[in-house]
C-alpha cells in the first residue's frame, strides 16, 4: 500500500505539525470538522458521524468492514475472509479457488476465531491510568499500568459475552482511551468470488494501479442462532463514483510510526525491517517449493503464501522509504524544528534521550526476544493454552496483558474453534523459525540450545508436529477447562515443549517493560505534550488497530509525467488478462463476458489516508452511503507507514457498481440483491 521516494515533505509534517489536507486518520471523538470545512464546504454533524460509527466493523482477524443490511450482513473484502474460505475448504470443494454463495442462510458458514465488533463509546482515562504508574519507572511502570487497565476495561465491561473492553494508548502514551465494543462471536460467511477474480494480476498488481479486482465479499453477524438485527447499517449505493466528490474512509488502520523519533526510525531501518524481509524472503521460497511437490499443498499453503507475499511487498516498501535520504533528511528536520520549539520547557525535558536510551537497551533484546517464539498453528495453540492456564490462577489485575477477563472469550474462541491443521504446513512453518533462531541467535547461544537441545531444526519440527495432539479441538477444550493441572498433567509434546519456553518468554518481557517498553511510556506522554504545545491539539495519534475515520475525494495522479486515471472498468479486464497465472481470467468472468457491462466502474483511487487494517473499510459519499469498500494502496503509499503525501498516495477501491454487477450477472445471487436494496 505505499512509496518509496515521493511522500518526503508531507511525512515530515505529520511528524510535528497539524495535519495537511486530506492526511490523517483521526478518531471518531476528535474528528477534524474545521478541516474539512474549509476543504470542501461541507463537513458531517455529529448525528452523521453516531451513525457512521455505529454501522463502522473490527474484525479481530485484522481487518475492517461495515453492516449494509438490517439483518447483520457485512460487507468486506475477499482477502479479509481468504481464511474462512481456506478452513471451509475440503479437497473436493476448494472455496477459496471456487467462490462460494449461501443461497440460503441456512447454508452460511461460520467462520472460526473469527469475531465482529462495533463501538459503543470511547471515554478518556488519560488520568487515571496516568495516576496509577506516577513515580514509578520500568517493569514496576508497565506492571501498574497495565494492571489499571484490565480494573478500568473489567469495570467497563462487566457483561463480556456481549461486550469487550479495551484501553488504547495513544500518541505513544500522551492519551489513553477506554474503548467499548458490542460483539458478535459468531461470524458466518456468505458470499465470495473465485479467489482469481479478486487476485486478478496477483503479486505484480499488488499495491499498484489501475486494478481490476474484486476484492469483496459479504458476511453476517449471528447471535443466538439467528441474525442480528442492525438498524443502524450503511445504505448500498451502487452507483459510479463521480471525481473530485468527498470521500471518507472509516476503518480500523492497523499501525503506523508517524511519531517516530530519530533513534526509533534507525532501530527499524538498521534492525528490524532488513531481518524482516530476509526471513519472509526465505519463507517464501521454503512455501513456493513445498507448494509444487501437490495439488493439495498448492491448495493448502495459498493462503499462507498469499500473506507472506502482500507482507513482504509491505516491508521492502517501508525500507525503500527509509533508504530515500530527501526522505529521511526531512524527518531529521522535522524532529530538529519540534526539539527547538521544546527546549527550556523543563515540563517536557529531554524525552529525545529516554528514548535514544531505551532503544540502544532494546537492540541487545531484541533478537532473542524476537526469535524464542517458534511459528506454527499448533505451538501456538501450546503456548496460548499454557499461557492462559498459567494466568487464569492470578488475581485480574496481576496478569498479563492478552489474558484479562476482558481478553479471555475471545482467545478461548480461537483455541477452541475447530478448523482444519495442515501437518506439512505446520512443520514447515516450525522449522523455517527454528532455522531462523539459530541463524541469528548462533548455534552456541543459550536461547539456541532452549530451542534446540541436540535437536536439528527439522528433527524437532516433525517430532513436535507428527506427535502432537493439539489439532484435535476436543482435546484442545479439555486442557483449557482442565486448566493449570490438567496442563502439568499432559504429556503431549507440543505443551511440554511450550512450558519449556515460556519462561525465557516471560523473562525477556520482563526485560523488554524494564528498559524498553517502561521508559517509553513516560517519553511518549512527554513528546506528546511537547507536540500539544507546539502545535495544538488538533493532531491525530498513529494508528492502533482502533477505530478512524479519514476523508478525501476521488482523484488520480501524475506519475513520472503521466496522468493515471481515477478508475477502471469492468472491460478493462479482458483487455489485461493474457491467459497465463496471474493474469488468467476468472472461469465465471470468461464465462459471463457477453453479460457483463464493460463500463461499469471495477476499482477507483482516493486521496483518503490508510494503512494496513483498513482493508475492507467502507468508503461513504456525504449522504452517509457506501459506494466501495477500499482494498489496498497504490505504491507510492508503501511508506505510508512514516508519512502522507496527498500528491501520490492513494487509497485503492472497489467499487459497489462492481460488486453489484457481479451479484446480478456474474455470480448471481437474486437473494443477496434484494437484501441489498431493502429500505
Amino acid at each position: 500500500m505505499k512509496p518509496t521516494l515521493l511522500l518526503a515533505g508531507a511525512a515530515a509534517l505529520a511528524m510535528t505539525s497539524a495535519a495537511q489536507a486530506d492526511e490523517g486518520m483521526w478518531t471518531f471523538d476528535n474528528f477534524p470538522t474545521a478541516k474539512v470545512q474549509a476543504a470542501y464546504g461541507w463537513a458531517p454533524d455529529k448525528a452523521w458521524l453516531d451513525r457512521v460509527q455505529a454501522a463502522a466493523v473490527r474484525l479481530t482477524g485484522g481487518c475492517s468492514a461495515s453492516f449494509v443490511s438490517s439483518s447483520g450482513l457485512i460487507l468486506t473484502n475477499h482477502h479479509c475472509v481468504a481464511s474462512c474460505l481456506y478452513d471451509n475448504s475440503t479437497g473436493e470443494n476448494d472455496l477459496l479457488k471456487n467462490g462460494f454463495l449461501a443461497d440460503r442462510r441456512t447454508l452460511e458458514k461460520k467462520c472460526p476465531g473469527q469475531q465482529a465488533e462495533v463501538v459503543t463509546k470511547i471515554s478518556d482515562v488519560t488520568s487515571q491510568v496516568k495516576a496509577a504508574y506516577a513515580g514509578l519507572d520500568g517493569e514496576a511502570l508497565t506492571k501498574a499500568r497495565d494492571a489499571k487497565f484490565a480494573e478500568i476495561e473489567k469495570a467497563g465491561c462487566p457483561d463480556t459475552a456481549m461486550t469487550r473492553c479495551e484501553v488504547v494508548t495513544l500518541f505513544g502514551g500522551g492519551e489513553y482511551k477506554l474503548y467499548t465494543y458490542r460483539k458478535y462471536s459468531d461470524v458466518r460467511l456468505v458470499w465470495a468470488p473465485e479467489d482469481r477474480a479478486a487476485t486478478f494480476g496477483g503479486d505484480p498488481d499488488n499495491f499498484n494501479f489501475p486494478r481490476y479486482s474484486l476484492d469483496a465479499s459479504f458476511l453476517r453477524a449471528y447471535e443466538n442462532g439467528k441474525p442480528v438485527a442492525t438498524p443502524q447499517h450503511l445504505k448500498w449505493e451502487p452507483r459510479e463514483p463521480k471525481l473530485g466528490e468527498l470521500t471518507f474512509v472509516v476503518g480500523n488502520p492497523g499501525s503506523t510510526s508517524r511519531l517516530f523519533t530519530g533513534s526509533q526510525l534507525a532501530f527499524e531501518h538498521e534492525v528490524r525491517l532488513p531481518i524482516t524481509v530476509a526471513v519472509l524472503s526465505e519463507l517464501r521460497g521454503r512455501l513456493i517449493r513445498a507448494m509444487e511437490e501437490s495439488p493439495e499443498n498448492e491448495r493448502e499453503g495459498l493462503d499462507m503464501l498469499n500473506g507472506v507475499e502482500n507482507s513482504l511487498k509491505v516491508y521492502i516498501g517501508r525500507m525503500k522509504a527509509l533508504n530515500d535520504p530527501a526522505f529521511t533528511q526531512k524527518l531529521a528536520d522535522a524532529e530538529t524544528e519540534l526539539k527547538q520549539k521544546s527546549k527550556g520547557n523543563a515540563e517536557i525535558g529531554d524525552p529525545w534521550a529516554t528514548v535514544q536510551k531505551a532503544v540502544n537497551a532494546y537492540r541487545s533484546l531484541y533478537l532473542p526476544y524476537r526469535f524464542t517464539n517458534p511459528s506454527g498453528e499448533l505451538y501456538g495453540y501450546a503456548e496460548s493454552l499454557v499461557m492462559a492456564a498459567q494466568e487464569r490462577a492470578k488475581p485480574n489485575a496481576e496478569r498479563l496483558p492478552g489474558y484479562t477477563d476482558s481478553a479471555l472469550p475471545l482467545l478461548e474462541k480461537r483455541v477452541l474453534d475447530e478448523k482444519p491443521v495442515y501437518p506439512w504446513l505446520d512443520e514447515l512453518m516450525m522449522e523455517w523459525s527454528l532455522s531462523k533462531a539459530r541463524e541469528y541467535l548462533g548455534v552456541d547461544d543459550p536461547d539456541s540450545k532452549l530451542l534446540l537441545g541436540k535437536e536439528s531444526p527439522e528433527e524437532l519440527a516433525s517430532r513436535l508436529v507428527n506427535n502432537t495432539k493439539l489439532a484435535d479441538p476436543a482435546y484442545r477444550k479439555q486442557l483449557w477447562e482442565g486448566g493449570l493441572d490438567a496442563i502439568k498433567a499432559s504429556d503431549d509434546p507440543m505443551i511440554q515443549y511450550a512450558l519449556k519456553l515460556i519462561p525465557r518468554q516471560r523473562e525477556l518481557q520482563q526485560e523488554v517493560n524494564a528498559q524498553y517498553a517502561g521508559p517509553l511510556a513516560i517519553a511518549g506522554g512527554k513528546l506528546a505534550d511537547a507536540r500539544f504545545a507546539a502545535y495544538g491539539t488538533d493532531l491525530y495519534p498513529d494508528a492502533t488497530f482502533t477505530l478512524r475515520i479519514s476523508y478525501g475525494k476521488v482523484a488520480g495522479w501524475i506519475e513520472r509525467g503521466k496522468e493515471v486515471p481515477f478508475q477502471t472498468t469492468l472491460g478493462g479486464t479482458f483487455d489485461r488478462a493474457t491467459g497465463s497465472p496471474p493474469f488468467d481470467l476468472a472461469p465465471a468472468f470468461a464465462k459471463h463476458e457477453k453479460d457483463i457491462d464493460p463500463n461499469v466502474t471495477y476499482d477507483f483511487v482516493t486521496t483518503n489516508d490508510i494503512i494496513g487494517g483498513n482493508s475492507g473499510s467502507p468508503v461513504i459519499d456525504r449522504a452517509g452511503g457506501v459506494i466501495g469498500a477500499a482494498f489496498d494502496g497504490n505504491i507510492n503509499s508503501l511508506g505510508g507507514n512514516y508519512g502522507y503525501d496527498g500528491s501520490v498516495n492513494r487509497t485503492v477501491v472497489v467499487s459497489t457498481a462492481a460488486v453489484q454487477e457481479a451479484l446480478e450477472k456474474i455470480y448471481p445471487a437474486p437473494n443477496l440483491v434484494k437484501e441489498l436494496a431493502a429500505k
